[in-house]
């Protein structure tokens, strides 16, 4: 279960801090997430829809610190991470947004050699060949 705490702030919003593992084998050290939302069970549901499910928060064991609420505040997404402390060393890492965490890789192919029917009964339009496509689909120009 991830560490965590959360703050309410004066406009009635919250931050909510979770310190999750790693889910790598050699026991590396896991991340912060810093959440702002109306309210804990909506910072909760905007993690789970990025689909790390298994997040709960019990208890205030871990909240946010001023530093990390400021900077929670100060992003347009308002839901950051950064790798987290170890043994409560602080770290000078920036806080990095969690598009950069979630990241698929670059090398994967448009279509998989292995593609699922439904992938190989799509018109060829659909799958990026321009020459293929309808001419009500051309640019004209």
């Amino acid at each position: 279960m991830a560490a965590g705490g959360f703050c309410k702030l004066p406009s009635g919003s919250v931050v909510v801090a979770l310190n999750l593992p790693s889910p790598a084998a050699d026991g590396s050290s896991g991340v912060r997430v810093l959440v702002h939302a109306q309210n804990r069970a909506r910072a909760l549901t905007r993690l789970r829809n990025l689909g790390m499910r298994a997040i709960y928060l019990r208890g205030n064991a871990a909240p946010p610190t001023p530093d990390e609420i400021t900077a929670v505040l100060h992003h347009p997404d308002g839901l950051i991470w950064r790798t987290a402390p170890d043994n409560g060393v602080l770290t000078t890492e920036l806080w990095r947004p969690i598009r950069a965490l979630l990241r698929q890789p670059k090398e994967t192919p448009a279509v998989p050699a292995e593609a699922p029917e439904r992938l190989l009964d799509r018109p060829e339009w659909l799958l990026g060949r321009p020459e293929r496509r309808p001419e009500w689909l051309l640019d004209r120009s």
